[in-house]
């Protein structure tokens, strides 16, 4: 069934393939969808699952149901109750609960509204017993009295299999192990659906790149039993890999993590489903070109007062860089990052540029309070960056001891602290032990200046009172130079948000944009190859795409943005879900070959892909000058000088992207199709 469209200027139209409406018919079916993630943010997959639930709610109304665990906090502030729509729904909810088991209904209020089913899983503890020996009898697998979390999975699925098998014409789609138990039991007990697993990361691997182990170049090499034993968690992965070779379908997020599955759990994916986003596109071409500018300010204003007495570069010409997620040093590549920046620091030192640099650390870590010198760097700034009295009251004597002791105030004898708050472990810190390697300390000498934010943004902070998204907008570069991302949002977020990135050909996003973009870096997506080269290769190629990154004009970034944003619509779930639907279809084919026929080995047909004009790029750099908001006159000659071509531009953008998207393909497997380009449309 086609998906409801609402196409910008700058959509993709044509690259992915169109399905008649009788292939898949919804009206006759119902989409169970279960996860540990249903209205729990405990970690990305709550991401993929809300973002995705609007585009799957238009495509299944009233059949689509999200399945997950019971929190009474989430369920009464993001839930609103309401009764199930439907006889077999209502009915298997009854019997559960003639049996002494918590079922709950309602309609998450997230974007779409989608149905969903949450389980009491303490609840229903007392026939866990029970459960772990009917899962013994079917699989041989055991689970250990220990692990909670494991025996909460498997009351999960077992309650889901217990009743809700007897709903007809059911497409179950299960999220990582968690929900494994559920699909297992269901092939077990030959419960009649058509069922689709999707790993986002593989147990094992995740464990393994956490111990900073040379983990893709000896994928073939480790005994995977012994390492998933030698780490406690052998049951776990047997739930895992089970699941994985239960179901009809098998899917993973990116092509890194298919090479990674197809070693760890035995099987190669069906189908890679890549993680999209909503992709809010706004009416004024430069409208985010705007929200940038205006968020940089509020940037610029906590740099005045953190660096305080120290305030001696430029701020028009500084550039401000971050990295943010969870604190996972190695595997988010914060260590190959500042020995980067280290080197990036002796360049523009060297160079002589007067290009500054401010890296931001957003990483969540054990800390008990502000930094006082932090907060007394904003107390200092707001007193002197405060209001300018009027002209006749200029020379109140009042003013004059105001400004004095705002002047006074920011003389300082210790150098701009690296870190926003107090650490608990200050000593042991991977980030501040490496800073304190590098020796970035902050001094009037270093073109980098480190900041460390070891909590998520808040726009209620005292010191940087900005949300995530605000804060992005205001950046000019995002770093995320991941070993182990099996997708990664952040340098997807800022990539819809007209942000730069730099990634990696060791994450799923940075693999998919090279397989579509012919010359990624053109459009702001820097990809560092951390699968071929060497540690130290890596770290200077990373380091030249800074220093090149600094060395751009205003003029040259402001069109990098442009062309970023542009990038976006690769990334909308509009076109993504196509994915999804893809392995749904399989997936029936394989439950119900009788009822649904589908030609596996055939991918569905594909129009050629033909990239839009550069419409939000001006036509020439004077015209772009008076266009762009807070423009620097300080840059103004170096703006003049540089050509611009505006059919030259347009070639480029249609040429740059590769061939269009084929489904079901997985690494070393994908069928590619000609480009078509069709000039008179443009």
């Amino acid at each position: 069934m086609p998906l409801a469209r609402s196409f910008s200027m700058t959509s993709l139209s044509g690259v992915l393939p169109q399905w008649d409406e009788e292939d898949l018919p919804v009206d006759d079916l119902l989409l169970f969808e279960v996860a540990w993630e249903v209205t729990n943010k405990v970690g990305g997959i709550y991401t993929v699952i809300q973002t995705k639930a609007k585009i799957t709610v238009d495509e299944w109304g009233e059949n689509y149901f999200m399945m997950g665990p019971y929190y009474e906090h989430n369920f009464q502030t993001q839930v609103e109750a309401c009764e199930a729509p439907l006889p077999a729904i209502r009915g298997a909810m009854d019997a559960l609960i003639s049996n002494g088991c918590q079922v709950f209904f309602g309609r998450w209020l997230i974007e779409g509204s989608p149905y969903v089913l949450l389980f009491d899983v303490g609840g229903a503890s007392g026939n866990l017993d029970r459960w772990k020996g009917d899962l013994w009898d079917s699989c041989n697998i055991g689970l250990p009295s220990q692990d909670h979390e494991a025996g909460d999975a498997l009351i999960l699925g077992s309650l889901l299999t217990d009743r809700l098998g007897d709903a007809p014409n059911v497409i179950a789609h299960f999220h990582e192990w968690q929900a494994g138990a559920g699909l297992i039991l269901s092939r077990a007990r030959k419960i009649p659906m058509a069922t689709v697993f999707t790993t986002h990361a593989t147990l094992l691997g995740r464990y393994l790149c956490a111990g900073n182990v040379d983990f893709y170049n000896n994928l073939g090499k480790f005994d995977i039993d012994r390492e998933a034993g030698e780490r406690q968690i052998y049951h776990r992965y047997c739930l895992e890999r089970a699941a994985v070779h239960c179901a009809h379908v098998f899917t993973t997020v990116s092509q890194i993590t298919a090479v990674e599955a197809q070693h760890i759990l035995q099987r190669k994916p069906d189908v890679i489903t890549p993680n999209g986003l909503n992709v809010k596109k706004f009416s004024a071409m430069h409208e985010f070109q705007n929200m940038h500018c205006s968020s940089k300010a509020r940037i610029q204003e906590f740099v005045r007062g953190h660096f305080y007495g120290h305030l001696d570069f430029n701020l028009e010409k500084t550039l401000y860089f971050f990295i943010a997620g969870r604190y996972e040093f190695s595997n988010k590549g914060a260590d190959l990052f500042l020995e980067a920046l280290s080197r990036l620091n002796y360049l523009l030192r060297v160079h002589k540029e007067d290009v500054t640099v401010v890296v931001f650390f957003i990483m969540p870590a054990k800390t008990n309070n502000f930094n006082v010198e932090s907060l007394k760097g904003q107390a200092i700034r707001k007193q002197l960056w405060g209001e300018i009295p009027e002209m006749n009251n200029i020379l109140d004597r009042d003013d004059f001891s105001v400004m004095k002791r705002a002047i006074y105030a920011t003389q300082r004898h210790t150098l701009p602290p690296v870190t926003t708050h107090n650490m608990l472990d200050d000593a042991t810190d991977p980030i501040l032990a490496n800073v304190r390697r590098i020796g970035l300390f902050n001094a009037r000498s270093d073109r980098v200046k480190i900041v460390f934010h070891p909590e998520f943004l808040s726009s209620t902070s005292p010191l940087l009172p900005m949300d995530y998204e605000e804060f992005v907008r205001g950046c000019n570069l995002g770093v995320f130079p991941s070993y182990y991302e099996p997708w990664g949002y952040t340098p997807g977020e800022c990539t819809v948000m007209g942000i730069p990135s730099v990634t990696t050909n060791l994450s799923g996003f940075g693999c998919f944009m090279e397989e579509h973009v012919s010359d990624p870096a053109a459009y702001g997506i820097y990809v560092v190859d951390r699968r071929f080269r060497s540690a130290h290769e890596s770290c200077s190629q990373l380091t030249q795409f800074m220093f090149g990154f600094c060395q751009q004009s205003r003029r040259q970034r402001i069109i990098q943005r442009n062309r970023t944003e542009r990038l976006s619509d690769l990334l909308d779930w509009r076109f993504l879900g196509r994915f999804y639907v893809h392995a749904r279809l399989l997936a029936l084919s394989r439950a119900f070959p009788d009822k649904y026929e589908m030609d596996p080995m055939a991918p569905p047909k594909a129009e050629g892909f033909r990239y839009p004009r550069p419409y939000s790029v001006p036509p020439s750099p004077s015209a772009s000058l008076h266009s762009t908001p807070h423009h620097s006159d300080a840059e103004d000659d170096d703006d003049e000088d540089e050509p611009y071509d505006e059919d030259e531009e347009a070639e480029r953008d249609r040429m740059n992207i590769k061939t269009p998207f084929v489904l079901g393909g997985v690494p070393g497997g994908r069928r590619r199709s000609q480009l078509v380009e069709d000039e008179d449309e443009d």
